[in-house]
């Protein structure tokens, strides 16, 4: 499926910089997951954020971003999902972040804005979210497997609290819904 059957008008400007394809998920209601290849920085984030505004007012307030062959994002990138989370929230909606690259989660986690997003590990945790809404909590999220935000490495955690990487000897600690910070 093209993206201007997804949301019309969506490919009407591009960027070689900064690549979006979408995917509506028929599993959730007005869920949209949005892959994102390049990069995003003070020169794209309007090309950006333009792009997705459309894709929110085509009606689509639960938006997933696949982030995995996102390799670099400034702190006006991040001030562009925070842009998206403040629109879709009054609009009921959430958005989440999936496979995000450690690098990347770095600069979210720099800036404190890991604790503001939703962040998964696969398509389907994000969809069962959407799914359930922000009930998901009341499901025991643990025993949890995960990737350690800085050397990748699987981690299984059991249930909250701090804990240190076997691989890199980071030290994480996870929330009751399970979010993963570093220290």
């Amino acid at each position: 499926m093209v993206n201007n059957d997804i949301v019309p008008g969506f490919d009407e400007e591009k960027d070689d910089s900064l690549k979006i394809r979408l995917q509506k998920i028929t599993e959730a209601d007005r869920c949209l997951v949005l892959y994102l290849t390049g990069y995003i920085d003070t020169y794209n984030s309007n090309y950006f954020q333009k792009r997705v505004q459309k894709a929110i007012d085509g009606g689509f307030n639960r938006l997933i971003f696949q982030c995995g062959s996102l390799n670099y994002v400034s702190s006006t990138g991040i001030g562009s999902f925070t842009a998206f989370l403040k629109s879709v929230k009054p609009r009921g909606g959430d958005l989440v972040l999936l496979d995000i690259q450690p690098k990347v989660y770095e600069v979210f986690q720099l800036l404190g804005f890991s604790q503001f997003f939703n962040i998964k590990e696969t398509l389907e945790e994000a969809i069962n979210f959407f799914r359930t809404g922000t009930a998901a909590f009341a499901v025991s999220v643990f025993p949890k497997v995960f990737a350690c935000p800085i050397c990748s490495k699987k981690l299984k955690a059991i249930k909250s609290g701090r804990f240190r990487c076997s691989e890199c000897k980071t030290i994480l600690a996870i929330d009751t819904a399970g979010q993963v910070f570093l220290g």
